[in-house]
This record gives C-alpha cells, structure tokens and sequence, in this order.
C-alpha cells in the first residue's frame, strides 16, 4: 500500500486521492474506482480491502482500517473513518465514491463526488427497508436514517461539484440533495470482451442484494428447466445482504446454480459463451453488466426501470415488466435467435467504451481543480 500519484491535466499537475466506502465485494462501482485511479494515477484512500487485489493488484491503495461487519454498525463505522481522516495536505484534489466516503467533504478541497446514487436506505427505498424489518429493528432503523440523513446533507454540501453516473441517478440528486448534476457513464474496456459461442446457458451478474430482486430470475427459470442460468456475485461481510444471499440458495431447481464471486478472466469467460444476460435490479442506478454482455455480444433482458432505460434498445435485447411470465417470454423470445443481437450489442457497448470516459473525467478533474 503505497502513497503518491501524480497525474497532468491540461495547465496544471495535481495529486489525486479517491475516497471509497470499501472494498469488501466486486461490483460496478469498485471497477468504476480502479479505472478511474488508473486514469488519474491517483490513490485510494477505503476502509475493507478485501476485493482490491482481486480486481487489480497494481493500483496504489491506503486503508483506513476495518469495518464493522454489522450493519448498520458497519455503514456507521464507514463514515466515522471518512470523517476523522485527514489527507488534506498530501494532495492537490478530491474524489468521493460511494455512499458514506463524502463524509470526508469538509476537511478535503477543491472536490467532486462521482454520484452513484444517494443513499437508497436513506432517500427512494427507504420505504422498501423499511418494510424488511420486524418491529424492534424498524425502530432502531428509523433512529439510525433520521440521524444520519442529516450528516449525509451536511457532507454533501461540502462537495464541490456533483457527478452523475446516470440521468437516473442524476434526478434523484435534484431531488433529493436540490443540486445539479452533470451525467458521464461509466464505462466497460471493450478491448477485454470477445464472443465465442452462445452456449447452453444465461448469465446473471449482480451483488447478492435483495434490491437486485434476483428471486424474479430464479422463479423464471425454475418454470423453463430447459434452459440453464447462472448467477454470479457476492456480497460484503457486514453488509444487509447476508440473509438474502442464504435464503435464495435454498431450493435451488437443478438448472439455476450460483457461482458467488468469479475472477474477472472467468467472468468474461461466461460472457463470452453464454447466451444472453438477465437483469431485475429495482430501478438500477445504471447497470455496468448489461453493457459488459452487449460487449461480448450478447443481448439483454432486463425489466423496464431505472438505469437500463438508457443502455439498452430494442436492437439489443428486450425490456420486460418485473413479473415472472414477462422474463420468461423475453428469455424463450430471444433464446430462438441470439445471434441475431450481436452486431447491434457490440456496437452500443462501444458507445460507452473507456477512452471517452478517461477524456471526461479528465476534463472535470481539470476544471474543478483549477
């Protein structure tokens, strides 16, 4: 774990630091991260490391130490870390990720924060939280996000500037935080994905969270035994998900199987042999996997909501209601002629390619910081 990094932006040299919540699972964001670090030669400053090296072991990373693996004692322990930590006189500018990072706003200026969505628990779902609770912890859950909502809005009116990954998640920071938003996606490495085949089965990717409602998919599936899907994905210790994550492997049918976590070199493996991607996320801030299976060349179900509004088309797969008949329509729909998608798959993918994200964020870099 090493300190430094220095990056030139147009007029001026400055050295970059990216707060992250933590590292204790693979998702989109924490890729998002390391691009982002790689472009900007900056250092990670994060509580769990756990995943770092498992995405990409080269890039310079700084813990702030361990969470607690409770929630929300784990969130709690997050802010805190971010809060008391003090980088402000070994680097020139600021970067937050994540939801609890922006805790660190008011010590460490000029800033940005690239916005994945403000806090679901906290803001849109808190309702849907809400509803998972028994009695005594919906009350101790209520306590927690009427206190911490609060800080949230003060550290979020410390930052500077506001990144959007998405129009979705940039209307929630209107309205939730009443600021403006600019919109740059993140992105997928085109160069990294290929097609082999499109085999015998589908692919889900996704956190074992319940907001990505992956019980749809398995019921789906559980009514076409012929057809085979396979989910991967993970969760972090001490995060809500762990019960979730129990509860849907059991009474698995005999073609649905649930790989967990994969390295990257596997998972583009299954992109590249499977025959289509599913996805039920609720309202997804944005959706990185759609656009990693169109790059692999292969088309997407997803359900009519949020993020994937704006990946994917009708040329390169098929929005669906969240309702099990609908997700079983699309999949048997496109399972007849999957290759028909590829070109159409390929070609959007490389609408979100990574050189014109490494040009925009080094363009806001830039201006911010000056």
């Amino acid at each position: 774990m090493v300190e430094g990094g220095l990056k030139k932006v147009p007029g001026k040299t400055v050295k970059i630091a990216i707060f992250h919540d933590y590292f204790g699972a693979i998702g989109g964001g924490e890729k998002v991260v390391i691009e982002m670090a790689k472009c900007l030669d900056a250092d990670i400053i994060t509580t769990d490391t756990d995943a770092v090296t498992r995405i990409d072991p080269t890039v310079r990373v700084i813990s702030l130490g361990k969470t607690i693996a409770f929630p929300p004692l784990k969130q709690i322990s997050a802010a805190i870390k971010f809060r008391t930590c003090d980088f402000s006189k070994k680097y020139d500018f600021f970067i937050f990720t994540g939801n609890w990072s922006p805790a660190a706003a008011h010590r460490h200026r000029p800033n940005l924060w690239y916005c994945y969505t403000p806090v679901r628990a906290f803001y849109d779902l808190h309702a849907t939280f809400l509803s998972r609770q028994d009695f005594i912890t919906r009350q101790l859950f209520r306590t927690w996000t009427f206190f911490h909502r609060i800080a949230d809005q003060r550290s979020i009116a410390k930052v500077d500037r506001i990144i959007a990954i998405s129009r979705n998640v940039q209307t929630r920071i209107r309205h939730y935080h009443h600021r403006d938003a600019q919109v740059i996606y993140p992105p997928v490495d085109t160069s990294l994905y290929h097609c082999k085949e499109y085999g015998d089965f589908w692919l889900s990717v996704n956190r074992l969270y319940p907001e990505k409602r992956i019980e749809l998919q398995i019921e789906a599936f559980r009514q076409m035994p012929e057809e085979r899907l396979i989910i991967i994905g993970g969760y972090a210790r001490g995060d809500h998900a762990a019960k979730y994550a129990e509860k849907i492997r059991q009474n698995l049918p005999q073609n649905i199987t649930i790989r967990g976590e994969v390295h990257d070199e596997e998972l583009r493996d299954l992109y590249a042999r499977c025959r289509g991607h599913i996805c039920t996320a609720l309202d997804e801030d944005y959706g990185l996997t759609p656009l990693e299976a169109m790059a692999s060349g292969k088309p997407v179900v997803a359900v009519d909501e949020g993020g994937y509004r704006e990946t994917v088309t009708p040329e390169t797969g098929i929005l669906v209601k969240p309702e099990v008949d609908s997700i079983i329509d699309a999949v048997s729909a496109i399972s007849c002629h999957p290759a028909l998608y590829r070109d159409a798959c390929e070609a959007r993918a490389r609408e979100f390619d990574l050189p014109g994200f490494q040009k925009q964020i080094l363009r806001e870099v830039a201006g911010t910081s000056q």
